[in-house]
């Protein structure tokens, strides 16, 4: 709810263009974790080549060669206009992801932990 308030309501230069495509990954990420609760080691992974493929079909305009582009919720989900800095965000966003992914699942990253 909150990444489709971002994109009909705020029009500014940090919250929309920036921050809005680096929660959407944690949205995605989310989403998955509903229906897919045991730890994915390369979830983070999996989620930026999506987001990736997403933002290149904007540069294709895909949305409009299928026909998807007359209705609106659908265009602001798929996005209209490809950016090289999207990308970058879908990035920061999954470096995040990783790093509590790291956090959440310690014994799971390879290092030896202490016993408690």
């Amino acid at each position: 709810m909150t990444e489709l308030l971002i994109a009909v309501l705020i029009h500014d230069e940090f919250v929309r263009p920036y921050l809005g495509d680096v929660l959407v990954v944690l949205v995605i990420y989310c989403l998955v974790r509903i229906f897919e609760p045991i730890r994915w080691r390369l979830l983070p992974i999996f989620i930026f080549l999506f987001s990736a493929v997403v933002e290149f079909s904007q540069y294709f305009d895909l949305a409009q060669l299928f026909g998807l582009a007359r209705y609106k919720i659908l265009r602001i989900i798929l996005g209209s206009v490809f950016d090289w800095k999207d990308i970058g965000c879908y990035a920061v966003g999954c470096i995040i992801l990783g790093m509590y992914e790291l956090f959440l699942y310690p014994h799971l990253s390879g290092k030896k932990q202490p016993k408690f």
